[in-house]
């Protein structure tokens, strides 16, 4: 008798196992660009070390801080909010996690974006400067989830359109800072 139990509760586990891994959502998707600058890295972190400017980025036409007069440099308590266009829409609401200007890196995430605009959900990133060789090396980082939450996502919510879509900022910005600055060969 007891080993009909065991069996049985076994038989159980691997069922049960087989229907959640039928039912496994998305992956955390990751990405992460590089460029050498020609510029001492302190030269670039005062482009675009202040959470509050997002002014180098051709993106993003205007920055503002949430509620007004919000610091910029309190993670937690600095939110930004970037109107892509000079209508004023759409936008992407950030929040700053972590600031170390001394190692010329912040962390933040994305708390409102609709999909439409960038297809992801759950993004946090790093942008980071660092020394390589006197030049700047700019890192800029993220981990997301596609726009999409469910099984079997439409082509514009997928995880293929979430990488494009934020290799497309990485890009566009590591490519203004590159015409800015010069790139090292």
């Amino acid at each position: 008798m007891m080993k009909t139990q065991v069996l049985a509760v076994a038989l159980g586990a691997v069922v049960a196992f087989a229907g959640a891994a039928g039912a496994h959502g998305p992956s955390r998707l990751k990405t992460e660009q590089t460029v050498v600058l020609d510029a001492t890295p302190a030269e670039v972190w005062e482009v675009i070390g202040k959470f509050d400017d997002m002014s180098w980025h051709p993106a993003v036409a205007s920055t503002e801080m949430m509620p007004e007069g919000a610091p910029a440099d309190v993670p937690d308590e600095s939110t930004r909010v970037l109107t892509l266009n000079a209508d004023g829409a759409p936008t992407i609401t950030e929040q700053l996690m972590a600031i170390d200007n001394e190692k010329m890196s912040y962390k933040y995430m994305i708390t409102e974006v609709d999909t439409a605009v960038l297809p992801v959900t759950n993004y946090s990133s790093t942008l980071q400067v660092s020394d390589k060789d006197g030049k700047a090396e700019v890192l800029w980082k993220g981990g997301f989830y596609r726009g999409f939450p469910n099984n079997d996502p439409p082509a514009e919510l997928n995880d293929d359109a979430a990488i494009a879509g934020v290799n497309g900022i990485y890009e566009a910005g590591l490519n203004a800072l590159v015409e800015r600055f010069g790139t090292v060969e």
